[in-house]
């Protein structure tokens, strides 16, 4: 397989494209958000941002060009297929201004993968019968593309470089293909990255407050800390603290440690009740 290229020298932005009208419609519920979520951050990595669209080919270029141009990482699950619902690779294309045409690494993985399932089934391989021919629909990339290998039936996903900067990495719908090639990206072209964008959060409960009352601390508390996130999470139906704002800080281990005894100081004298401290 040939590698995905070398990631670039600062920390990238991750970005998800999740594809389908079966998501959209509610018919399926969408795994992949969480689980990426879940990938990068055992590798010290966050993601920045997701975008749902549905099985529209000009909706779906539209969203690639933004991403090709946006400088970032980005993941794309589902529409690599060759039904007709499938418009992601035509899409890729289009978004690039580039021609889609069968790569020969793929053209050799197709026909591979056709041989073993003919070999399954106990029946001689026939590379010309028409649906075998359109099979090889599957391997019909932007000009340019990298293969990303599919350990699950050999079915490769693709990635491509966008003239703006943005890298992006297409793989299927299944989650036990798409998974496994996603953490293949990773670990193949982002090693280096590892561990830059880990980050501790630490948070308190407050009682009695509300955020108009917040909001100047939590401005003086990122004016005054670099690189430190404030973020409040209101409730108002807590089972267990009822109604209630989680005020707290997110960033480097350090600094978010100087950032959040400088809010707990501010808080101690505000007229509210402090409750739960919380760390992740």
């Amino acid at each position: 397989m040939t590698p995905v290229s070398p990631a670039a020298a600062a920390v990238p932005r991750f970005g998800l494209i999740v594809i389908g009208d079966e998501i959209l419609s509610g018919k399926r519920q969408d795994k992949h958000l969480p689980k990426v979520i879940e990938l990068l951050g055992a590798r010290g990595l966050r993601l920045d941002w997701a975008r749902y669209v549905g099985d529209d080919r000009a909706a779906i270029t539209e969203v690639l060009r933004q991403a090709f141009a946006s400088g970032d990482v980005v993941f794309s699950t589902g529409g690599i297929g060759a039904t007709p619902d499938d418009h992601t690779r035509q899409a890729a294309a289009a978004a690039l201004g580039v021609e889609a045409v069968l790569h020969p690494e793929a053209k050799a993985l197709i026909e591979q993968r056709m041989r073993e399932v003919a070999a399954e089934q106990g029946v001689p391989f026939e590379p010309d019968r028409p649906d075998n021919v359109h099979r090889l629909n599957m391997g019909v990339f932007p000009v340019g593309a990298r293969l990303i290998p599919n350990p699950y039936n050999r079915i490769p996903g693709f990635a491509c470089d966008g003239p703006g900067g943005g890298t992006v990495h297409f793989v299927p719908g299944f989650p036990v293909m798409a998974w496994p090639m996603i953490e293949w990206v990773l670990d193949t072209g982002y090693r280096a990255h590892f561990g830059q964008s880990r980050q501790r959060e630490r948070s308190i409960i407050v009682f009695g407050g509300i955020e108009a009352t917040l909001t100047p601390l939590m401005e003086r508390i990122e004016a005054e800390h670099p690189g430190v996130k404030v973020f409040s999470l209101p409730s108002v139906d807590h089972p267990e603290w009822g109604r209630h704002i989680e005020l707290g800080v997110k960033g480097a281990d350090a600094a978010a440690a100087a950032a959040y005894e400088a809010m707990l100081d501010a808080l101690r004298t505000m007229p509210v009740r402090l409750g739960p401290e919380l760390v992740r």
